[in-house]
């Protein structure tokens, strides 16, 4: 007799019953949502957003169907769009500029099926409609700008050092400095390798001829490569959580391109803007006249001034008073980093560029005793992160920003300051825009095909095999069950392709069932008993079905491995749903057989 153990049956149950659970979310549906960011790395969203978004709702006449705080962003959801593009006027006058006010989709999940962490695969592009760019990255531009940024650097150096040197100059792929004599090339070498580990050294003493030459090696080219199309993408992160969207996707795509994917963005015009803007720092002088001061809070502020806030030590904003003339900008630093100061106290550490450094040097000296503010400036608008007295000159192109900041705040700013530009220049090679309702009718087509694909192989495996079509038919059912189940528990975007990849998981999972059921027929045509044709039936296709998988399955890992963009998107269904395939067409299938035919003693026949 076929008989599976009870551990089985239990592990059957178990798996059907999650896969079900994860696969639930997706049937709910989505609800308008209205979706609160801030504009500001320094400006954080946090559970009193919440409070006061609700309250603004409510003074409105409106009230929410739900309300959550996660991923840096408050989140309301309303029953309607009426109501929600209510809501989102009454809250963006309510809280100013300072936050994005944004129209997102919402899923109507039940809180519980969300507790237990089950939520709906999200939809790409292709369906959901959006925005596609494909940007170009220009390599020889990342490479100029990181030649350029060695050679400030090393005059920096070398002046610290008072190390004599002639000219500094970049010579296709690397800085040549022209010395005077052998032992100050040997000094100079010494100094250069010290803050330069990774790059290639060169000391010439020949025919008269005395430099030091600095090149990037292949490894170093290669790492630069890759760190400025690294900062790219994070910079393009920063810049779309302006626009609200759920589920961006921005990813490498080969060498030196970047794919940006803005589900639910239909503004080509906005989206471009956003990726355009960058963040930056200023140095201005403080003016600390409290005549001057008080008369700029009346409301005159004196030419040549401007009145900003600042927080202080209690975390509450105070008026400052600023000088117009922008000492110093973002674009002398070459990095910044969070850390500690002196008294254990969260900081920014940023490194001036040998221009920025002279810069800062001479206006530390020209104004001791006095205060100076740093400004963070982002969307056009300008906060005073911090302005400190300088009590003495500051040279070396080291710079040191404290305040009344905390850990995530430091370490928002430096990625600010350090991805607030970009490390090279980027062009469209690609632009295109999805609408919504051309993603709803991708959506309809994709569910009508293969819901009357799966229809089409059951009808024809009922009438062919009878009850052992009926066993492939639930077969096929729990892996198509299992396959969304993996897709919403992965969490993965399903585009078109991948809609596709499912219909073709379906046919070849019917495939494995077609094998199992041919050889039960090839052993009972061999004169073998019903329950033993079962078993050999089963254990024999397996190495079959096995073979065939594993072929199909290696061909998909290479357009994963390989594969960008659609390509990739098929693939990961398309691996997914033989996994689950072999799951539920062998192991699935033959637990349903053995309740049907596995218990009975004096079998004679069986429908196949």
């Amino acid at each position: 007799m076929n008989r599976y153990p009870l551990w089985k049956y239990l592990l059957m149950a178990v798996t059907l019953v999650a896969a079900f659970l994860f696969t639930l979310p997706n049937f709910f549906g989505e609800s308008p949502a209205v979706q609160i960011s801030s504009v500001r790395a320094t400006i954080k969203a946090d559970a009193g957003l919440l409070t006061r978004a609700e309250e603004l709702v409510k003074a409105a006449g409106i009230t929410p169907d739900d309300s959550l705080f996660e991923n840096n962003s408050v989140k309301l959801r309303f029953k309607d769009t009426e109501d929600q593009l209510k809501a989102k006027d009454a809250i963006q006058a309510g809280l100013g500029e300072d936050y994005i006010v944004a129209l997102n989709l919402l899923s109507r999940s039940p809180s519980w099926l969300t507790k237990m962490g089950a939520k709906p695969m999200f939809l790409g592009l292709d369906l959901r409609g959006g925005v596609h760019f494909l940007l170009e990255v220009d390599m020889k531009a990342a490479v100029d700008k990181a030649l350029e940024k060695t050679a400030g650097e090393v005059r920096r150096e070398l002046r610290e050092k008072k190390i004599r040197y002639g000219r500094v100059s970049r010579e296709r792929d690397q800085v040549e400095i022209q010395l005077r004599d052998a032992e100050t090339v040997d000094a100079a070498g010494k100094a250069i390798r010290r803050i330069m580990p990774n790059l290639a050294v060169v000391d010439v003493k020949e025919s008269g001829t005395y430099k030091v030459v600095v090149s990037y090696g292949q490894q170093a080219l290669l790492q630069l490569k890759t760190d400025a199309v690294a900062q790219n993408v994070t910079t393009l992160h920063n810049r779309v959580n302006e626009l609200g969207v759920a589920e961006p996707i921005i990813q490498q795509q080969g060498e030196g391109r970047i794919v940006v994917q803005l589900p639910g963005v239909q503004d080509t015009a906005k989206a471009k803007d956003i990726l355009g803007r960058t963040a930056t720092l200023e140095v201005r002088l403080v003016e600390d006249d409290q005549a001057k001061l008080s008369e700029a809070i009346s409301g005159r502020v004196p030419v040549g001034f401007e009145l900003m806030t600042e927080r202080g030590s209690d975390g509450k904003p105070r008026p400052i008073l600023l000088r117009k003339e922008v000492e110093l900008t973002g674009e002398n630093i070459n990095d910044a980093q969070a850390g500690f100061d002196d008294q254990n106290q969260p900081a920014v550490h940023i490194n001036l560029d040998s221009a920025g450094a002279g810069i800062f040097r001479d206006l530390t000296k020209e104004n001791i005793g006095k205060r100076i503010a740093m400004i963070l400036v982002e969307k056009g608008k300008g906060e005073v992160v911090t302005a400190p007295v300088v009590r003495a000159e500051i040279g070396g192109g080291r710079v040191q920003i404290t305040g009344s900041m905390g850990v995530q705040e430091a370490n928002d700013v430096s990625l600010l300051l350090r991805a607030g530009s970009l490390a090279a220049p980027m062009s469209i090679a690609e632009e295109r825009t999805i609408g919504p309702s051309l993603g709803a009718e991708n959506i309809t087509k994709g569910f009508h095909s293969t819901l009357y694909g799966f229809a089409a192989i059951t009808l024809f495996m009922v009438i062919y095999y009878r009850v052992f079509g009926v066993v492939s038919a639930v077969g096929l059912a729990t892996n198509l069950l299992f396959l969304l189940s993996l897709l919403s528990m992965l969490q993965a975007t399903l585009t078109l392709p991948g809609i596709a990849a499912i219909a073709l998981a379906l046919g070849m999972a019917i495939d494995s069932n077609v094998l199992i059921n041919e050889r039960i027929r090839e052993e009972l045509r061999n004169g073998m008993p019903p329950q033993s044709a079962i078993s050999a039936g089963y254990e024999h296709a397996w190495a079959t079905i096995l073979d065939s998988n594993v072929t199909s399955l290696i061909v998909g890992v290479m357009l994963l491995i390989f594969g960008s963009g659609a390509v990739r998107g098929f693939a990961v269904v398309h691996c997914l749903g033989i996994l689950t395939s072999m799951y539920s067409s062998v192991f699935v299938s033959r637990g349903v057989v053995d309740l049907i035919y596995g218990y009975r003693r004096r079998l004679t026949s069986i429908a196949v």
